[in-house]
């Protein structure tokens, strides 16, 4: 199966939620159609999504969540990577295309208004490798193919200007605005081995 198919799995999941910018109620909207899927099905859909999740780490998206969030780790990059998968492909492919696309959104928009909580959906990040696990049992997962980039800053050091101007008020701010220049991620990449893969460290 293909990320065009991946996507297609996404998108209705997004058409049945009441709120499709929720991404926790999108993400267990999307596992629910992943696991009515028979398990080599659900199989082939690791590599779109290991391949999605390597073409958006990129140093200039995780420098946008780091103003959004107020500071993003290493974990935090790959949730609020669940977040934006979340979020559909236009706004994700926007997004990795152009991380000042954020700035748009109202979910964006609502923190730099006062909203506390951080964009981050955890489960969506690996819900193939989840709705794998329902639908045999527990086995493990199907391995995939390819590494993540040798460094998230590969090409993408632009900063993403509209959404520090849209984040400057926020209650993230103070962290974001004090900790913003010292963002150097200069991260190595992994071997992967499973859909859930190692995540590649931030020295």
């Amino acid at each position: 199966m293909s990320i065009e198919e991946f996507w297609q799995v996404v998108e209705k999941a997004r058409e049945s939620a009441a709120d499709p910018s929720d991404a926790e109620d999108v993400a267990e909207r999307t596992l629910a159609l992943l696991t009515a899927l028979p398990a080599e099905k659900v199989a082939l859909l690791a590599q779109p999504l290991w391949d999605l999740r390597a073409r958006s780490y990129r140093w200039n998206l995780w420098h946008a969540a780091y103003l959004i969030n107020g500071g993003c780790s290493d974990d935090g990059f790959e949730y609020f990577r669940g977040w934006l998968l979340a979020q559909g492909r236009a706004v994700f492919e926007g997004a990795v295309a152009d991380p000042d696309t954020l700035a748009d959104l109202p979910a964006v928009q609502r923190v730099a208004a006062g909203d506390e909580a951080d964009l981050e959906c955890e489960s969506m990040y690996g819900v193939v490798w989840d709705a794998y696990e329902v639908v045999t049992g527990g086995q493990e997962p199907p391995a995939v193919m390819g590494r993540y980039p040798g460094s998230a800053r590969d090409g993408t050091s632009r900063t993403p200007t509209r959404t520090a101007d849209a984040c400057r008020n926020s209650p993230h701010s103070s962290t974001a605005e004090s900790g913003v220049q010292r963002v150097d991620f200069a991260c190595r990449g992994g071997e992967s081995t499973s859909i859930g893969g190692p995540t590649p460290p931030v020295s």
